[in-house]
């Protein structure tokens, strides 16, 4: 679960550019599952900020917002990953980073001249799709909603775009700088080649007696100091209230006088209509266009005379009138449908030049009666009136909420049905049911229950790209705490003889190790042990194999960590037990008239260039400006978001 969080941490390029997606996130997934983007029950921090950067300040509640954000995308990905984890893998100190880099790169730009203005930075928010309108339009109503449903102002997301866009403009030449030569290539390359061999023992969990039952006193021994393991997160069920379309249908039918003012309103598009289908080509002078009319009247297709002269026909779709005065000019649409199919037009002067013509094909489309459009008219009107229907009531409960209005009283007012969820955690996992998946449904709203607090108002949350919506309470909260002993007795037993198993195997494995670095072969070292072992396996790789492999085999990567007749010891994935890795062989690699290798290693070094480039860069900027760091304020952050989270039973 950490690997995500590692990804982003570890990488150059992750350090610099990664913020440039969190500026908006917020409104980014605000039709989605991503609701709790605000401080999320972190406690009532204030006062000192994390840094100052130039006159640039970075106070608590950013950097909190900032991880809170982080946690949501990752959960995105993975359901279940929480606040514990997120620091573990060290993503609250990238966040201090990326933050820092963020606002320092984006002082230097402004200390140096470079502005963002208001037009670029309102073309982004219109660009976020969240934030369209049934209509693909920017919904201003939408936006101001959203806001304040997530607690977020227009200035804070005004902020972060205006710095993202600075950043990208200071960035974006570094990170594309992504030439690398031969020479600098070379060392790397036959780094690539270097091939060592080696043999791999393991001392396996399985291979071990489970020992005598535990005592009553071992077991509550071991019990004591392992509650972390038997903990359960904080758990909240959420009371809500669905309102979706199909929910208002029946007072969105439309009457018969709707639908005949509709019809009246948009008669034009019912009525009997021509369209053409003609093909262009557009000459500068009229001595030429005259020249090519006559040809194409001799017989030669208005193609074939076009490329003669090496200019191309344009062939416009099948327009009425109207569209082909718009798409061409008001002269060619007269003179279009005054003549006949297959008939030549022109020389007609157009906006640039002169324009020679021919009409293609003509197509003659009915009218339509009330009758033959009443049923799309009828559809159409009903979505409409649904779409109203549900804003209206949106609007009716959102002011009696914000009027102190109760869940019980907005529901009995609404004619809503009340529901509870049962009690889960973050990301809508069941920590007693480990194996049941989250439900989708379910997502936004325990999302928004954990981002209340205490004496928090109900509040509305989008549950659908339709319009659906939620009114949303919180139920019952069951603070963190670890389950009773009774309650995992026979987890805590096989926890308890696991890792009498494991220390057992890490003992006998340490003492293969100690007899291997004597000078004793690997495969009598583990005969010798007094537990019947598997033989020792022969492993062999290049490094760049283990490249490749991406991690997927840590002993074949320990092989390249451990001196050539010497050996190291190395957890087996997944708790299985210990292994001795030792190398016996190391050929050194020599890409010298290697192309392949060397083109390789460019490749490779080229990809990650950039990023170091435009991390150096960002480090001078900061120096430049200069910047200061409490230490204090992110211990803060970092022990609320640690209580915010308890890890689960892993």
């Amino acid at each position: 679960m950490l690997g995500f969080f590692r990804r982003l941490i570890n990488s150059k390029v992750g350090l610099i550019v990664t913020f440039i997606t969190l500026g908006i996130i917020a409104l980014a997934f605000a039709a989605g599952d991503v609701s709790n983007i605000r401080n999320v029950g972190l406690g009532a921090l204030s006062g000192n900020d994390v840094a100052t950067i130039g006159k640039a300040k970075i106070t608590v509640d950013e950097l909190r917002q900032r991880a809170q954000q982080e946690i949501e995308q990752a959960r995105q990905q993975q359901p279940g990953l929480d606040a514990k984890q997120y620091l573990a893998a060290g993503g609250l100190d990238a966040a201090v980073q990326q933050l820092i880099t963020t606002v320092g790169l984006a002082e230097f730009g402004r200390e140096n001249g470079m502005v963002v203005s208001k037009r670029l930075v309102d073309g982004q928010i219109a660009s976020i799709p969240a934030l369209q309108g049934p209509n693909g339009k920017f919904d201003e109503t939408l936006y101001r909603r959203i806001l304040a449903e997530r607690r977020l102002t227009d200035a804070q997301i005004r902020q972060d775009i205006a710095r993202d866009v600075l950043v990208r403009q200071l960035t974006a030449p570094t990170i594309g700088a992504t030439t690398v030569g031969q020479q600098l290539a070379l060392p790397y390359a036959s780094l690539l080649l270097e091939k060592r061999a080696g043999e791999v023992g393991i001392v396996p969990v399985s291979a071990l007696p489970q020992g005598p039952a535990p005592t009553a006193q071992e077991i509550q021994s071991f019990y004591g100091r392992n509650l972390a393991r038997y903990r359960l997160p904080e758990r909240r069920s959420v009371r809500y209230a669905v309102v979706t379309p199909a929910r208002l249908a029946a007072q969105s039918t439309p009457t018969e006088a709707e639908i005949a003012q509709a019809y009246q309103k948009n008669r034009a598009q019912y009525q009997a209509t021509e369209k053409r289908v003609v093909t262009q080509v557009t000459l500068a002078d009229q001595a030429s266009a005259d020249a090519l009319a006559a040809k194409v009247r001799g017989g030669t297709s208005i193609a074939d005379a076009a490329r003669a002269i090496g200019l191309e026909a344009a062939t416009l779709p099948a327009l009425d009138k109207a569209g082909l005065a718009a798409q061409a000019s008001p002269a060619l649409a007269d003179a279009a449908f005054a003549a006949g199919k297959g008939a030549v037009i022109g020389p007609v002067k157009g906006a640039i030049g002169f324009v020679v013509a021919r009409v293609d094909s003509i197509e003659q489309i009915a009218g339509r009666s009330l009758d033959q459009v009443r049923a799309q008219l009828a559809a159409d009107l009903a979505k409409q009136k649904t779409q109203a229907a549900l804003a209206a009531l949106h609007d009716k409960l959102d002011d009696a909420l914000s009027g102190g209005a109760t869940f019980d009283e907005v529901i009995a007012d609404a004619k809503l049905t009340p529901q509870t969820s049962p009690a889960l955690a973050q990301g809508g996992v069941d920590p007693l049911n480990p194996a049941a998946k989250p439900d989708p449904a379910l997502a936004p709203l325990i999302a928004a229950g954990f981002a209340a607090e205490d004496g928090d108002s109900p509040q509305l949350v989008q549950t659908g790209t339709d319009g659906s919506f939620a009114v949303v309470a919180v139920g019952q909260t069951q603070p963190a705490a670890p389950r009773p002993l009774a309650d995992v007795r026979n987890q805590v037993v096989a926890d308890l003889i696991a890792d009498r198993r494991r220390q057992s195997a890490r003992t006998i494995a340490n003492a293969v190790l100690a007899k291997v670095k004597a000078g004793m072969p690997l495969a009598q070292a583990l005969r010798a042990s007094g537990v019947s072992l598997p033989a020792p396996q022969p492993v062999s790789a290049s490094r760049g194999d283990v490249l490749q492999a991406q991690g997927r085999n840590p002993a074949l990567a320990l092989l390249f960590s451990v001196p050539q007749g010497q050996a190291r010891l190395l957890e087996a994935p997944g708790d299985a037990g210990w292994l001795i890795v030792k190398t016996d062989r190391i050929e050194r690699g020599n890409a010298t008239g290697n192309a392949a290798a060397i083109a390789a290693a460019r490749g490779g070094l080229s990809r990650s260039m950039g990023g170091e480039y435009a991390e150096q860069f960002a480090r001078a900027a900061r120096a430049a400006i200069g910047t200061k760091v409490d230490s204090r304020a992110i211990a803060r952050v970092r022990a609320d978001l640690a209580g915010d989270t308890p890890a689960g039973g892993q």
